[in-house]
């Protein structure tokens, strides 16, 4: 399930070395890409999607829908590979996702929108994620 934590930065010199001013922004700096920008938006493509920052598996494809919210959204995480933190910056409530793996900013989960049968949307920043396509 989650990797065990080796050769994972520790301090922002090292996660900027690793990762682009934009990755660094949103997955260290609980930033948001714009919307419909991201590059996995209206992916259809069969596979796992992993931290970014970390290769933590984190979603499977099968799990993706769209909500036409302008990020690519998933209705169940990989179990124990996400971590929920309230948010009240922006002058709301939110409940943040990170990586349980890394603590990277993923983006944020809602329920109770009634979008899917589990009833749950992780709305995520494809900047947090990267798909790994299966095989065939």
């Amino acid at each position: 399930m989650t990797e065990p934590l080796v050769d994972l930065p520790t301090t922002d010199a090292e996660w900027r070395v690793r990762l682009s001013p934009e990755e660094f922004r949103v997955l260290r700096r609980a930033g948001t890409e714009a919307p419909w920008s991201g590059e996995y938006v209206n992916t259809k493509t069969a596979g796992v999607y992993h931290c970014r920052a970390c290769g933590a598996q984190l979603f499977e494809s099968t799990a993706k829908f769209d909500s036409h919210c302008g990020w690519p959204s998933f209705d169940d995480a990989i179990p124990g590979t996400v971590k929920e933190i309230e948010d009240r910056s922006h002058g709301m409530l939110r409940t943040e996702i990170r990586c349980a793996r890394c603590d990277s900013h993923l983006g944020h989960v809602f329920r109770g929108e009634r979008m899917t049968d589990k009833n749950t949307r992780h709305c995520v920043n494809s900047l947090s994620i990267r798909l790994d396509p299966a095989a065939g």
